[in-house]
């Protein structure tokens, strides 16, 4: 112990060796004797406020005061006093003697009468501020008194310290005392250190010692004539020198006015009690006080208090003192400050199970979401934001879906391929179909982030297994503009067997909007074709065959989005859909009447060469919901079974007849190119030659004139008018080798011979009839 106090160096708190926390320099005042000294931790560099006081005599009465003080600071704790850290006294030993040291090291702060001269504040926003700062005081006050049966002593402009979020808290209790008034048998001074406290902030009866008059006097009393004391110093911008100067009211706020009086009354007993100063007073309603104060009781107000406040939030804080809006709302803070001070809170807010608290998170997700790091959402928020997902309330799966447009690029390819996949999988299956429409669009949006393999697994069955068979309409629009905003991912073989058989049908939509998409679309990837066959022509084969839209001028309009209720202020029930030509509607989940602004987010598309040179990475194992679709093509890859058969279809409304062919088409299998020729038709059937133009094979009697070589090419002999009525007859696709399961009555296929169908589909033929 000796060794200790040797470290400490002579002088006011000077440097001390063995002290956690490094000294700093002297603020001009302080309460009493006391020094008052900015400091930081010795471990985390952490800010904090050092008191010292000092005497050469142990028993030095000011040091008795002072170990009071720090005994009182230590147990009394309450929002609006300053917290206490750590405290020690020390003695040094120099040539003149011993000197004793009592250091207190407190949460940071500064004297009032600084943070005044700081902020400069005028008029109104200055009385608001000052209001909240007496209230604050005031509640101090009013929990010493009244709660603890506590006398503070010396409520004054120095005996209140202003912290960095601009709250004023009380300390220096070296004078604070038991009120023992309700002891008949208490004799004495009630405050024993009472003769610290300067004459000019002593009430009557304290200035005449008349202890008798003191215990039969309120609790109140005394600290309630020091208010009046603290009221008198800051709006008159000086220390109060004598008691008489207190009568001088002309720069005391006249609806202050009359509490401030009844604070000074020269009876004790008719004293205004600081509670009382609280809830009656007209000084303390103002927006100020009243926006802060709910927000510190923000966990006890209901869904629609907290609704309500945070609505009318924007606009009040453009009205109060900017600088305490910086400290208490923190929308204006710089980004270091906001990443210190705001996002730790908003991070542990997201754990919370109030679905209240995370609709307001999720609707200003916007606001503060590019300032989480890429490890924060993906360990801790994203786990408990995914379970939005799946909650019974659709607004909050819509808003948690269209968070992920914000945390997406910052997860990692785990839960981006394995969970978020597995979500959206389902949600594509929603029982709304705004849900269902912009999921299709957040896959569009984050397409740039998947990997290779679960980009060739999930887009296309997605869009078109989904999206273009959906019977809402804006559903299938949106899965039409997936497709293209995400065409540089698809090859030409992809583009010619999976999606232009699949859009095509669309053309006669009974929707206007999406058959508009859809010939943009068509025309989109007829010229992606029609590159890679002229690249093909001119011996480039190296990136013929995967061209995208990043290659196609004048379709920069197509890469973008409208999730406009992401950017929208307010409830989701106020958003609703917004046509346009060339972006997918926007919808929402409980209207599609209402009119909004719609606010683009622009979809990431990297170029076909980005890809051209890097080996795909193999696709991952699926456990996303699309299912597993290998690299290559094969025959039954457009099976409603195909990767789909882990989700229980909806039960939709029947669609019209228009709509019923075109899902009809849709389900019908295509034919895909064979590296070698085949058998078409079974035991009755005709064989057809292979030839190394596999294409007019394919293609039959449509396709383009083929130059006469060797190998035959494939006839069809018509059995009736149904070939001649359907275009596409002769396109069918090859039956499959494994027996085929009878199509339900729901698929569109007629039963009149003579109906016409869209799309591929196989025809019945008669052993005597077939291909020669």
């Amino acid at each position: 112990m000796f060794n200790f106090l040797k470290g400490v160096v002579g002088g006011s708190g000077g440097g001390q060796k063995d002290l956690p926390y490094n000294i700093g320099d002297p603020y001009p005042s302080a309460w009493s004797s006391w020094s008052h000294f900015r400091g930081t931790s010795k471990d985390d560099g952490s800010p904090v406020s050092i008191f010292s006081l000092s005497g050469s005599n142990p028993q030095d009465g000011r040091l008795a005061a002072g170990r009071n003080g720090v005994k009182r600071l230590r147990t009394v704790r309450h929002p609006n006093i300053l917290s206490f850290l750590y405290s020690t006294e020390v003695e040094t030993v120099d040539g003149s003697g011993t000197k004793v040291t009592i250091y207190i090291v407190t949460e940071p702060a500064m004297p009032l009468s600084e943070k005044i001269k700081e902020l400069s504040l005028e008029g109104t926003q200055r009385d608001e501020y000052y209001a909240w700062g007496l209230h604050q005081i005031a509640k101090a006050v009013s929990f010493l008194n009244n709660d603890c049966k506590l006398v503070h002593g010396n409520v004054c402009l120095e005996s209140v310290v202003v912290t960095q979020t601009l709250d004023w808290k009380l300390h220096a209790f070296d004078v604070l005392s038991e009120y023992d008034g309700t002891s008949g048998t208490a004799t004495g001074p009630m405050l024993p250190y009472e003769w610290l406290v300067g004459s000019q902030y002593k009430s009557v009866e304290l200035a005449k010692s008349d202890w008798v008059a003191i215990r039969k006097s309120p609790p109140w009393a005394i600290d309630s004539w020091g208010l009046g004391c603290l009221i008198y110093e800051i709006f008159s911008g000086m220390k109060l020198g004598k008691t008489e100067e207190l009568r001088n009211t002309a720069s005391i706020p006249k609806s202050l006015l009359p509490d401030y009086q009844r604070l000074l009354s020269s009876t004790p007993s008719r004293r205004l009690n600081a509670s009382k100063l609280i809830e009656n007073s007209e000084y303390f309603q103002n927006k100020l006080v009243d926006t802060i104060h709910f927000m510190e009781i923000l966990s006890l107000k209901d869904s629609v208090e907290k609704d309500t406040f945070f609505r009318k939030l924007p606009n009040l804080t453009e009205q109060l003192p900017r600088q305490i809006v910086l400290k208490k709302i923190g929308s204006w803070l710089s980004a270091e400050e906001y990443t210190l001070k705001v996002l730790p809170t908003i991070i542990k807010l997201f754990a919370s199970n109030d679905r209240a608290i995370r609709v307001a998170l999720l609707q200003h997700i916007d606001q503060y979401g590019e300032s989480l790091s890429a490890r924060v959402v993906d360990e801790q928020v994203y786990p408990h934001v995914a379970t939005g997902f799946v909650d019974t309330s659709s607004i909050l799966r819509e808003l948690t879906l269209k968070s992920m447009l914000i945390m997406a690029p910052k997860l990692s390819q785990r839960n981006l391929s394995g969970s978020l996949l597995k979500y959206l999988s389902k949600l594509q299956v929603d029982e709304e179909p705004a849900i269902r429409t912009n999921t299709t669009i957040l896959l569009g949006n984050i397409a740039s982030f998947l990997n290779d393999g679960t980009r060739k697994r999930v887009l296309i069955n997605a869009f078109t297994v989904r999206a273009l068979r959906d019977t809402f309409s804006p559903a299938r629009g949106a899965g039409v503009m997936a497709l293209c905003a995400t065409s540089s991912y698809y090859d030409t073989t992809e583009i010619a067997t999976r999606i232009l058989p699949n859009i095509v049908v669309l053309t006669i939509d009974p929707d206007s909007d999406v058959r508009s998409k859809v010939f943009q679309a068509v025309d989109q990837f007829m010229q992606i074709l029609k590159q890679s066959n002229e690249k093909s022509n001119a011996g480039d084969t190296a990136h013929a065959g995967s061209l995208g839209l990043a290659s196609m001028p004048g379709n920069a309009g197509l890469l973008e989005w409208a999730m406009s209720s992401l950017t929208l202020k307010g409830k989701p029930s106020d958003q609703a859909p917004i046509a346009a030509s060339n972006s997918v509607r926007p919808v929402t989940t409980t209207t599609a009447a209402s009119s909004e602004t719609p606010s683009m987010a622009p979809v990431r598309v990297s170029s076909s060469s980005d890809f051209a040179d890097a080996p795909a990475p193999p696709s991952p194992t699926s456990t996303d919901g699309w299912g597993e679709i290998e690299n290559g093509i094969h025959e039954e890859q457009y099976s409603d079974k195909d990767g789909w058969d882990d989700i229980e279809p909806l039960e939709e409304p029947k669609p019209s007849s228009v709509l019923a062919n075109i899902q009809a088409a849709q389900k019908r299998p295509v034919s895909q190119p064979k590296p070698q020729a085949t058998s078409l038709r079974s035991k009755s059937t005709v064989k057809a030659v292979a030839t190394k133009d596999e294409d007019d094979d394919l293609w039959g009697s449509i396709a383009v004139p083929t130059p006469k070589i060797a190998s035959k090419s494939l006839k069809v002999k018509t059995s009736g008018a149904v070939e001649d009525d359907d275009p596409w007859a002769a396109i069918a696709a090859p039956p499959p080798t494994t027996k085929v399961k009878p199509l339900s009555a729901g698929r569109g296929r007629g039963t009149k011979a003579a109906a016409p169908k869209l799309g591929a589909q196989r025809i019945n033929r008669t052993s005597s009839s077939g291909m020669q």
